[in-house]
């Protein structure tokens, strides 16, 4: 089996991203959970850049790696400099890491026109800092960039870059696709002439690596084309993150590797925990998840037609490539108005409703579905609703707490912001509970007060926490007056649900979407306790 080796750059060729953003704290942590997921080599930054990546060096020299190494990322010597009078070159070494990463120009055009530098002198800068660099007994790594397009513009100069970093030491020579605008025909091409060339050369040890941006939606076919021509490291981010439209994304990638091309780079254990691992990540990025994302995304194993959720009810692999659990995913079946009566079976025993031996029943929920779904639901995004309703239809639902009343102020005046407070009166075993509570807004005052008023009987409730509010128009022909759709997220230790509610007015669908969430919270903890 071959081998691939991972090399993950988030933490600093993702941090390009816009609005990414990771602190040298959060940095330590992902770099953490990128080890434990069995990556090779995880670049830390560049400590000659700012103090951010040089603090996350100073952390990182007392912890300890099972399986991936840390690399500092920086720049060949500048022209006209010595290795030893350059402060780049010397912030490398300062870093402690054991790897170092460092670019050189492959296309001439940035060598003359962009740094106004001479053919000869980018060779020597080249040459010098890796020798320099091996020197000091650290590893060193070489990416070409540009190197797709020098080759394209000057082939010989190109490979002559790279005979350079070869004669200053390196073993390992990464090919980078830096504006992210060649075809997978030319990095096919191109990887398997610069291949053969070292070939012919008989330089012994070297490998290739990949380096591919997504400008023409092509980064993480390009990198595998480059792994199919020969290359043996493969450099991305989790979750594709990076400058402009980003870099190849590992997520997809690894599962290519390891189940599409039978590469030995990561374990089947290792590899159930990707999702996790882009999910984190997406989080500590405070940039929310693509449900759409290739194996890792909440859709990437999501069916919603009927034909499809019959035939998977028969043989998964009708309809799925993989296994979902593969990845640490899982297999979704969407109830909508497109849905049948397989959709609503799969989804009753996904979710622990029990439909009995009536037929007739899976075709009144799939109406009333198609009913409320014309009035505004989706519930191919709230489950926690689509549930309480299948419960309802069915009658095994009981509610917790029944709603009496509700009161909502808002208060405004020249000094201080919007000020809400809310009062509730609920019905809780026949017993009637009035609660009041102030909040950042009308729906957070809602919440606090119901909070507030179930927290005496069922105190698991604070356990339960909003993580995401949506509000949108359905259509906006009405103006103000149009219809709305709340979507609410929550979460409690172990689960993520999400509730719906759809009114003319705003309030009142939060209210409906708030009060799911505490009904489907709770019929969550009575299920547990009769386990």
């Amino acid at each position: 089996m071959e081998k691939s080796l991972l090399y993950d750059t988030t933490l600093r060729d993702g941090m390009q991203g816009e609005n990414i953003f990771f602190s040298p704290e959060d940095k330590v942590k992902i770099a953490r959970r990128l080890d434990e997921a069995g990556i090779h080599y995880i670049e830390g930054g560049w400590p000659g850049s700012n103090p951010g990546a040089q603090h996350f060096f100073e952390m990182a020299k007392d912890m300890e790696f099972k399986n991936a190494k840390i690399a500092a990322f920086g720049a060949t010597r500048h022209q006209g400099k010595t290795c030893d009078q350059d402060a780049n070159i010397q912030a490398l070494l300062n870093s402690e890491a054991p790897v170092i990463t460092i670019f050189g120009k492959s296309w001439d055009l940035h060598v003359e026109s962009i740094m106004q530098n001479t053919k000869k002198e980018n060779l020597a800068m080249i040459k010098e800092s890796i020798s320099y660099l091996l020197s000091r007994g650290r590893e060193v790594l070489y990416d070409a960039e540009h190197f797709f397009d020098g080759y394209k513009a000057n082939p010989d100069y190109a490979l002559k870059t790279l005979e350079a970093a070869v004669e200053g030491g390196t073993k390992c020579l990464v090919l980078c696709d830096t504006n992210g605008g060649s075809m997978p025909c030319e990095i096919d091409t191109i990887t398997r002439k610069a291949l053969d060339y070292f070939k012919e050369n008989s330089v012994p040890d070297l490998i290739f690596g990949i380096h591919t941006h997504n400008d023409c939606a092509m980064a993480v076919a390009n990198s595998i084309t480059a792994v199919h021509a020969g290359v043996t490291m493969v450099q991305g981010t989790i979750n594709g993150y990076g400058e402009r439209c980003g870099n190849a994304d590992l997520t997809a990638i690894i599962p290519i590797l390891a189940l599409k091309m039978g590469r030995d780079c990561i374990s089947h254990e290792n590899l159930e925990k990707l999702r996790n691992l882009s999910r984190f990540i997406s989080e500590t990025a405070n940039v929310p998840p693509v449900n759409s994302r290739p194996f890792v995304g909440k859709s990437a194993f999501a069916h919603k037609g009927g034909v499809h959720v019959s035939a998977i009810m028969k043989n998964p692999k009708a309809y799925e490539h993989i296994s979902p659990e593969l990845v640490g995913n899982k297999r979704r079946v969407i109830v909508s108005e497109q849905s049948g009566k397989s959709n609503i079976k799969y989804k009753a025993k996904e979710l622990g409703v029990d439909l009995g031996k009536n037929g007739n029943i899976e075709h009144q929920i799939v109406s009333s579905i198609k009913e409320l779904e014309d009035y505004g639901f989706e519930f191919d995004a709230a489950e926690g609703s689509l549930k309480l309703i299948m419960e309802k239809l069915t009658d095994q639902f009981v509610p917790h707490f029944e709603l009496e009343s509700f009161r909502v102020v808002i208060e405004k005046d020249k000094e201080r912001p919007c000020y809400s407070h809310a009062m509730i009166k609920i019905r809780v075993d026949n017993k009637t509970e009035i609660t009041s509570a102030e909040g950042d807004g009308p729906v957070s005052a809602l919440d606090n007060a119901l909070r507030k008023a179930l927290t005496t009987m069922f105190p698991k409730i604070n356990d339960m926490h909003l993580v995401d509010f949506k509000v949108r128009v359905i259509d906006g022909m009405d103006g103000t007056d149009a219809k709305v759709r709340v979507l609410i997220e929550s979460r409690d230790e172990n689960n993520i649900f999400s509730t719906i509610g759809v009114s003319e007015d705003i309030i009142e669908a939060s209210w409906q979407a708030l009060a799911d969430s505490f009904q489907y919270k709770l019929s969550l903890d009575n299920k547990n306790k009769a386990k």
